[in-house]
Formats: structure tokens, sequence, C-alpha cells
């Protein structure tokens, strides 16, 4: 009653951001949606602030939840999808101190943290674009461009929280030269606007590519500290 398929590419030029089914990317049962390798990320059902060390996830495997492995510390993961302009809906939970981010075409960041109660946040606190890194720019200057949420929006660590995102992709022209930044539309952070209409002038500190591009995959990063995502719905989007 139902068909699964992953889009590797599209041929003869077609245009993937025409489509606009929404992609759950964790309703399969298994990793499909995700590039390989997949290092330690593993399918769960069930998932807790470990109760011996609230700084760890705990967690029973089954499938819906998406959890970085014992450690709580592996490889970045990929989707499989090459998006354009997106909007995401994406719920992820972090214990205590702990930090990830979710890589828009794998180059710009919406930062991950634990950042509950911190009154004046910045690029690095949850919800925040993260900084720029150019290390020609000499010793103390090479964080550049990060954008802090307009507020804190975040919860208590050990809970389930929300980014709901409209993202927009960096425009070429036909000779491949940059002639428009990619830019966050909205981000809603648990039900809270905390961007609108905010420029990534260009990748992010940490982002898989160095370069800038008219597709690329979605990243959540694994390597900063354990972190468990759910509920990742994805939909291409053409905007103006």
């Amino acid at each position: 009653t139902e068909t699964w398929y992953t889009l590797n590419n599209v041929p003869d030029g077609n245009d993937p951001s025409r489509a606009t089914d929404p992609i759950r990317l964790l309703d399969r049962g298994d990793l499909r949606s995700f590039r390989a390798p997949h290092g330690t990320w593993t399918l769960c059902e069930e998932v807790a602030p470990d109760g011996l060390d609230p700084r760890r996830l705990a967690f029973e495997e089954g499938m819906g939840i998406l959890v970085n492995g014992e450690n709580g510390r592996t490889s970045d993961i990929l989707t499989t999808l090459e998006h354009g302009d997106l909007e995401a809906h994406i719920e992820f939970m972090v214990p205590k101190g702990s930090n990830s981010g979710v890589y828009f075409m794998g180059r710009y960041e919406i930062q991950i943290l634990d950042s509950w109660g911190v009154k004046e946040p910045g690029h690095s606190d949850c919800g925040g674009l993260y900084q720029r890194w150019t290390p020609s720019r000499g010793a103390g200057k090479q964080g550049h461009d990060g954008v802090p949420p307009r507020t804190n929006a975040s919860k208590e660590p050990g809970e389930w929280q929300t980014f709901d995102i409209t993202f927009r992709a960096p425009r070429f022209d036909k000779s491949g030269r940059k002639t428009e930044n990619a830019r966050f539309v909205k981000v809603v952070h648990n039900s809270v606007t905390i961007h609108e209409n905010v420029e990534a002038l260009g990748p992010t500190r940490a982002a898989k590519f160095s370069n800038e591009k008219p597709y690329g995959p979605l990243m959540l990063q694994g390597d900063h500290g354990p972190v468990a995502f759910r509920n990742i719905v994805l939909r291409p989007v053409q905007l103006d």
C-alpha cells in the first residue's frame, strides 16, 4: 500500500526543488535516508537522559528515533537527498551540557546546544546561526558573522525540542557565480520565532563543504556530544 524511494540524482536537468511531497527520514526502520558510512548512529524507540549520568543518553534499539551511539560521539551523518529551498521540521533532544547542530546543504549550521537558562544567547547557543571561520583573518579574528537567536527558547536538557525552519538556498547565474547568499527565511524554536530573513554569508565553521552550490545534503552533527533526533520531515519548496 506504500512505496519508499531514495533520490540519488536528477537526470536531464530537472530541478529537485520542484518536488512538494514531504519526506519523513526516520519512518523506514533503517538508515537508507542517509549516506553511508553511518558511524555508530542507531535507530531506537525510547531515549532519555541516563539516570546514572545526566550528560549521557540511554536508549533502547527500535525505530523512529535516531541517536549518535552509546558513546554520544560519532561521525556526522548526511542525507541522500540533496536539497535547495527547504521547509524542515526537526525534533531533537540533548542531555546536560551537550552540543550538536543541523547543517543545511551540509554548509550552514543552526546550532543545537544545552542552552537552558542562558539569559543573553550568542551565536553558539541553541538556535544560533553558527559563526564562519577564516584562519587568514588572524589570531582572535578567525570567527565571524555568527548570528544569535533573538531570544533563548531552549527547554531543559532531556526534553524534546523542535525546529521549524524555512531555508532559501543561495542563487547562482549561468556561469556559476553566486548572485545571492543562502538565507534562513524563518527559524522557529519551540514555537518561538528566533530568526527572520537572516543571511548565511558562506559556509559556517565545521561545514562538510567549503564551497557553495545550488543543492546539498542536510547534515546532522554527531561528533560534539550525545544527541537524539525524531520526526525529521523535509519538504522541498521553490521560494522567490
